[in-house]
């Protein structure tokens, strides 16, 4: 709707602002209470910035700078900024994981919207869980709504190597190991790792869910790819308080660009990242807050409709500001126009035709060619089997070839304290052949963490292996790497079949079956499950008891749903 034909009556503010009596006398003297003069507010549209800043997200320690570029656009577009602070979830600090909170952002942001005097907002995120949750509740709420992502930090550099936050973390800590490096030369790399503001820049779950903002259409084309510190950061925060202004007034919501085809661009543009397994739990969630219909099957129907293309780290050898000079998201998105809905529309108000236009690929080596992929296998591998009836997750392109179809037997671990404590015992018959299995990590047991990726044995290390076949009921970060299968669904603590799994047991995994074998015959099965007894901790404090007993299960989106679906299961009862 053209801006002439708005006035400001008709915004949502002006219930607030431009009411008669007592109730317009309190709003207008407390708001002068602020600073603001009548002139300040008067016809122009009130704008939420929501900002995830915090001193304990070192990720979106910029946030306080950024918010007044997303006001000075405000502002000269004729708006009324408003920053409004929201739950920080900084990944490398909250535990045991931000995934328990998610959901709770996600309210506090819709929460937010619908009780204060706001036409539209902007989002600011962008660290692993402030991007679907932020979205979320923008979802839930239908105004006007535009993202605003962190951006990846600079490019970590150590002795010649080139470091990844996460993902060389690990890496290293490997070679530590396996008296490869020393313990000051380690030391060196924590400052070298991590040395600006951003979220991580390697193809982990921060850089790969503001990238699915973007080809859902909630930022501005480009915006996912551009380093934090760089100065056309600012610019695109600054044009997108502009944009906000415009989309208040043409009354442009959500409901209005996200489709289902923006979920299926979402999901193709997951498959040429080499994205995170962390996505379609992610997705899922979102789907369900717009009321469009995805499962879990839907990532595997797509999988194979394209190559991975980014040769980014975990699974490549770039980072995110070597993208962001190869082209950006567009550049990748060009790539695999022929997949996309080029109708599908964004917060710009054009469609991905128009959009992609002027993408150009700088770099072929980050950014392949559909001939040339760095992966022929996609990037996400939905597996099922008895062992996960519901499914799981793995991520083919950071595995090992020679582990994609495996047999070996199982070792199992109760808890992540009890695989630390047990990995490196000599007791264990442990080889490279062996299966690790990891259970009570999953929503309902410890709100899934992200400790899907256990450690390999030191004297596995010692003797140069690097990767070995894993299995939870759990996540890993985004920045990890290995033969992991996440998500097993459903999990231990609702006595899902990875429960009854003993040491010993042998485990196939086939990729390109797509199957999760646990070579136990149904009777045996049964039998222990007549005697399996829950063996997760309780939950402490309200929130978490109230996310264990609401969640749903991984292959759902792990989605606490208050309203509409009943809990999954009956606490203490076999779910099989």
């Amino acid at each position: 709707m053209p801006m002439s034909k708005k006035r400001y009556e008709d915004l949502r503010s002006s219930q607030w602002f431009a009411a008669a009596g007592m109730p317009g006398f309190i709003h207008r003297e407390r708001i002068s209470q602020a600073g603001y003069t009548r002139s300040d507010y008067e016809g122009r549209p009130a704008i939420g910035v929501f900002s995830t800043w915090s001193e304990l997200n070192p990720c979106h320690i910029h946030f306080r700078e950024r918010a007044e570029d997303v006001k000075r656009g405000i502002w000269a577009a004729g708006g009324f900024p408003l920053e409004v602070p929201c739950m920080s979830l900084g990944e490398p600090f909250m535990k045991p994981t931000t995934m328990l909170y998610r959901d709770l952002l996600a309210m506090e942001v819709e929460e937010n919207l619908r009780a204060h005097p706001l036409d539209g907002v902007v989002l600011m995120g962008g660290c692993d869980k402030t991007t679907p949750a932020m979205l979320m509740g923008a979802l839930s709420m239908n105004l006007p709504a535009i993202y605003i992502p962190a951006g990846p930090m600079l490019s970590g550099r150590w002795r010649g190597h080139m470091l990844g936050s996460g993902t060389d973390a690990k890496r290293w800590h490997d070679e530590l190991k396996a008296g490869n490096i020393t313990e000051e030369q380690y030391r060196e790399m924590e400052t070298a790792g991590a040395r600006s503001a951003g979220h991580c820049q390697t193809m982990g779950t921060a850089s790969t869910m503001t990238s699915l903002a973007e080809a859902m259409g909630f930022t501005l084309p480009g915006a996912a790819s551009i380093p934090a510190p760089d100065s056309r950061h600012r610019h695109m925060a600054s044009d997108s308080g502009r944009r906000i202004v415009e989309m208040v007034w043409d009354d442009f919501k959500p409901s209005d660009f996200v489709t289902a085809s923006s979920f299926r661009n979402a999901m193709l543009v997951l498959v040429a990242l080499g994205g995170s397994t962390n996505a379609p739990i992610h997705l899922l969630a979102m789907a369900k807050r717009s009321r469009i219909p995805l499962a879990l099957e839907d990532f595997d129907a797509i999988s194979e409709s394209a190559p991975v293309l980014a040769n980014i780290k975990p699974s490549g050898k770039y980072l995110m500001e070597d993208f962001f000079n190869a082209g950006g998201l567009p550049a990748l998105m060009s790539r695999i126009s022929d997949l996309l809905d080029l109708e599908a529309t964004g917060v710009n108000g054009k469609n991905w035709r128009e959009n992609l236009k002027h993408a150009e690929i700088f770099d072929e080596d980050v950014i392949r060619p559909r001939d040339k992929p760095f992966s022929k296998r996609g990037g996400i591998a939905v597996l099922k089997g008895n062992l996960a009836p519901d499914g799981c997750l793995i991520k083919p392109s950071a595995g090992s070839d020679h582990l994609m179809k495996h047999r070996g037997k199982a070792f199992v671990f109760e808890s992540r304290d009890d695989a630390f404590a047990r990995l490196n015992s000599s007791d264990l018959d442990i080889d490279e052949n062996s299966i690790l299995v990891l259970r009570n990590c999953g929503p309902v047991g410890r709100g899934m963490p992200e400790w899907g990726m256990l450690p390999i044995p030191d004297r596995l290390l010692k003797k140069g292996v690097r990767d070995m076949v894993r299995i939870s009921d759990t996540r890993m970060s985004g920045t990890h790497f290995g033969t992991v299968v996440l998500h097993v669904s459903p999990e231990a603590a609702v006595c899902g079949p990875i429960a009854l799994v003993e040491d010993g047991d042998e485990i196939e995994i086939d990729v390109d079956a797509r199957k999760l074998t646990l070579h136990v015959s149904d009777e045996e099965l049964a039998r222990r499950e007549k005697s399996w007894k829950p063996k997760h901790p309780d939950p402490e404090g309200i929130w978490r008891t109230l996310y264990a007993d609401r969640v749903s299960q991984a292959h759902r989106g792990a989605n606490v749903d208050i309203l509409g679906n009943p809990p999954q299961f009956i606490a203490g009862q076999c779910y099989c």
